[in-house]
């Protein structure tokens, strides 16, 4: 019998789970509420309410041979650390290459999932979804993955700020000579300290700690992640005390840029770190401020 499994969204996982699903011998059907593939990845000029969107100017933070698919290489002349753009035209392949295309159904919104009434028997879902004409289908299947991400919402608890809000989402509607607080740290201050889309006067990072500054390129020009990723290295982490590991690549960190001596030392050691920052920040901000309770 033939089973039938549905992927939420057809960003990167959408795909990649409508690919695993053909070749299971499956026949999976992916809802994705836009009218293009790519998810996070798909810039728009204007924002569109409840979807997740980049900046025009994001280039990745991790390089290609170690974000591509395993058994789908980026193309050659892709850079280390490539363009939005370009990582959407990856994926465009990656679908054309795979036939997945025609297994997704777009602008189809999914406005429900539950479990049948007999599901501890047959194990099956109602799914309840929404075309472009405002329609509602009901649909019976096997499975369902999610592959939504947890990018859509933005969080902006800044009540009583009197200023200019701004996300990633609508980061490109200000292009402002403003001065500038960034209450992140992690991945998304990375990009947006780094990318000049404000022209801002001044600078300033808001975190709750501190953190380690970490250069995308490693020795001999390698990408960072190429460098530091390998059995060899995994195999190290595994043998020796986390101690030795830590006061290494602490030292080496600080040897580029002393972290005290900037007020940027965390409280966590190295190996215990959620997302390192961007050698780049200490050219492009003012200041940092810690622990902060509120924006005035």
């Amino acid at each position: 019998m033939t089973k039938f499994k549905k992927a939420i969204g057809a960003g990167s996982s959408g795909l990649a789970c409508v690919k695993v699903c053909l070749e299971e011998g499956l026949d999976p059907v992916c809802f994705e509420s836009s009218d293009d593939i790519g998810g996070l990845w798909k810039f728009k000029e204007s924002p569109e309410p409840d979807r997740s969107s980049i900046y025009r100017s994001l280039v990745v933070n991790t390089s290609k041979e170690m974000m591509c698919f395993s058994d789908f290489p980026m193309p050659d002349d892709y850079p280390n650390y490539m363009h939005n753009s370009q990582l959407l035209q990856y994926f465009r392949l990656y679908a054309e290459h795979f036939h997945l295309l025609q297994h997704i159904r777009f602008q189809t919104t999914v406005r429900s999932v539950t479990q049948r009434p007999d599901f501890s028997e047959s194990g099956q879902w109602d799914v309840v979804t929404m075309n472009k004409n405002n329609e509602e289908e009901r649909h019976i299947f096997d499975a369902v993955l999610v592959c939504s991400g947890h990018y859509t919402h933005p969080v902006l608890p800044l009540s009583d700020f009197l200023g200019i809000k701004i996300t990633s989402v609508n980061l490109n509607y200000h292009k402002r000579n403003i001065e500038t607080q960034i209450p992140s740290g992690g991945m998304l201050q990375e990009t947006t300290t780094t990318s000049n889309i404000l022209h801002p006067l001044q600078t300033f990072l808001s975190v709750r700690d501190g953190f380690w500054v970490m250069s995308r390129m490693a020795h001999r020009g390698l990408p960072v992640d190429m460098a530091l990723i390998s059995r060899f290295n995994i195999l190290l982490l595994q043998l020796l005390p986390k101690t030795l590991i830590n006061w290494a690549a602490e030292r080496a960190l600080n040897q580029k840029y002393d972290h005290e001596l900037y007020g940027l030392k965390p409280r966590h050691r190295y190996h215990c770190l959620n997302q390192p920052t961007s050698f780049d920040y200490c050219s492009k901000t003012t200041g940092a401020e810690f622990n902060a309770d509120k924006l005035a």
